[in-house]
């Protein structure tokens, strides 16, 4: 298959929240309440692409999704590019080509398609300073094999997900990453 028939292949942004069955109401409220500046609402406005299009490989039970996501859907609103979504473990064969680091099927990740169904621009899994923020909580469990580490690595992924969804700092790196990488695009 190509980029065009994955597009074709994907949900809509309603479907996709209508179906999730995990992190749905977390998603909404950055949705709800994420906002552009209004230089990053000029930028996107200026560089509209009318025709391209954006797969989303998802999941729904995922942090990184349920922050990035939502940003990106309000990035696309304004450039006017269509947005689909793919359910990751149901989309292998594409997620495959997607791979961060050439082995990890970490999600989400965003590929930009121009009118022919051209890849244009990828981005994903996390904006660089998410990135060092997950590494040096990481930093701070003890080894795998001490008796504490599973309760201590779910107490590090619940407070990565309270902070993900609440703190606009962390929502202001995402948009940032998003925002140069689609602008150095065009």
């Amino acid at each position: 298959m190509n980029l065009n028939d994955w597009f074709d292949k994907g949900q809509t942004f309603q479907a996709y929240v209508e179906g999730m069955n995990t992190n749905q109401q977390e998603m909404l409220h950055i949705y709800e309440n994420v906002a552009l500046t209004v230089e990053e609402q000029s930028l996107l406005e200026a560089n509209q692409k009318k025709g391209w299009r954006m797969i989303s490989l998802t999941a729904d039970w995922c942090g990184d999704a349920m922050l990035c996501v939502p940003i990106m859907k309000r990035i696309t609103e304004v450039l006017e590019i269509d947005m689909r979504f793919l359910i990751r473990d149901e989309n292998l064969e594409l997620m495959d080509q997607y791979l961060t680091n050439g082995t990890s099927r970490s999600i989400p990740i965003f590929i930009l398609i121009d009118e022919q169904g051209q890849e244009r621009a990828v981005w994903g899994p996390r904006a660089p300073e998410v990135q060092q923020m997950v590494t040096e909580m990481r930093k701070a469990l003890p080894p795998q094999d001490d008796p504490t580490f599973a309760e201590k690595q779910k107490e590090m992924i619940q407070t990565f997900r309270e902070r993900i969804s609440n703190d606009t700092t962390i929502w202001d790196f995402v948009k940032s990453s998003i925002i140069g990488k689609l602008l150095a695009t065009f």
